[in-house]
């Protein structure tokens, strides 16, 4: 009997453990259980307050507020103080946590996938310390330029990846090992500058500018979800076009090539889009780290490494995440808050460490 694998005998090799039918099957059910908690989660949140309501009732005001003609809402079941707590308070800040949390961990996906570093996110590479740059120097100084906070942030996101890019690049291309080098040191520079604005202000400007560094869904409204939501919904059409070639680069450079992947243009695309995704939500709710660390690692583990099935679960799972912390940030020190930043920091350092616990290196790293 022969002794030959299938592969060297000349019939198709099997495919990586990502692509294998078995591994895929579990995104649809994945992604299903995901959607439900982030539902769950919403309503939750939106019935949680000073104005008490249940999950139901806020599920019914929300319907009333998107089908016209519902009798609960003008029979007098409702107070206008309970509508105004869920439509116009509390439902903004839960879908602006979902927005940001799954903004965040799209962005940490694709980076990680730029630079084949599971250790890759939007804060190592010094994106969200540019943005937060901007974000202070309107703090501090008043608008620049007659710029908002939220454009000023935005801007700052685009400096930061601009010089990041521009310093990585070697010979003409991107050497990912320069784009985590060169993130590391321009992020520590962005956050000295920080620093020092901080330092130097005025003293009622400190707390704004400390509150919007650990983040903070707090001020959302229904205006402030435009941005965020549009970044993320053209994310997502360009990951979709590109998702393939995104799977080519875990291969490798060469193989990627090999398989027709522009590696250079592909990176220079995901650098821009993961930007415009930290970008839109610094601009709005502050610095959040670790979405977009953690989240991207734990749909690994359960869905493999395909990023056609990867990435909408990544996205789901930072969406659910986010709104999670933003209630409990709500309810754990009632009536005090706790800035974003502060509570998944708690949750997400000793889960990493967890991680890198692990028997097996490749659930962290990215070669499962």
């Amino acid at each position: 009997m022969s002794t030959r694998s299938p592969h060297r005998a000349g019939l198709p090799a099997p495919p990586p453990p990502a692509a294998r039918p078995g591994r895929r099957r579990r995104g649809l059910p994945a992604a299903l259980l995901l959607a439900a908690a982030l539902v769950a989660v919403i309503l939750a949140s939106a019935a949680t307050g000073a104005v008490d309501l249940t999950p139901l009732d806020a599920a019914r005001l929300l319907l009333g507020h998107l089908v016209p003609g519902m009798p609960w809402m003008t029979d007098g079941t409702y107070t206008v103080l309970q509508d105004q707590a869920v439509w116009g308070f509390r439902l903004p800040r839960a879908l602006l946590a979902a927005l940001a949390g799954a903004s965040l961990a799209l962005a940490g996906a694709l980076m990680q996938a730029v630079v084949h570093n599971p250790l890759a996110e939007p804060y190592v590479l010094g994106v969200s310390s540019g943005a937060g740059v901007g974000a202070v120097l309107v703090v501090v100084g008043g608008a620049v330029g007659g710029l908002s906070l939220s454009t000023a942030a935005f801007a700052g996101a685009a400096a930061a990846t601009a010089a990041v890019y521009f310093i990585a690049r070697r010979h003409g291309r991107i050497a990912p090992q320069r784009l985590i080098l060169a993130g590391v040191a321009l992020g520590a520079l962005f956050s000295a500058v920080t620093s020092y604005l901080t330092l130097t202000t005025e003293a009622q400007n400190v707390f704004s500018v400390m509150f919007f560094l650990l983040g903070s869904v707090s001020a959302a409204t229904m205006g402030s979800l435009l941005a965020p939501a549009l970044a993320l919904l053209v994310a997502l059409v360009v990951v979709g076009a590109n998702v393939r070639g995104i799977n080519a680069l875990l291969a490798g450079d060469e193989a990627a090539t090999s398989l027709g992947v522009s590696v250079d243009r592909l990176r220079t695309v995901l650098l821009l889009v993961s930007a415009l995704l930290v970008g839109a939500v610094v601009s709005v709710s502050g610095s959040i780290g670790f979405v977009g660390l953690i989240i991207p690692h734990i749909a690994r583990i359960l869905v493999g490494t395909d990023h056609r099935v990867m990435l909408p679960v990544s996205v789901l799972g930072g969406a659910v995440f986010l709104a999670a912390a933003d209630l409990m940030a709500r309810t754990v020190a009632a009536p005090v808050e706790v800035p974003l930043g502060i509570l998944t920091a708690v949750v997400g350092a000793p889960f990493f460490l967890w991680l890198l616990r692990r028997d097996r290196a490749s659930t962290v790293g990215m070669d499962r």
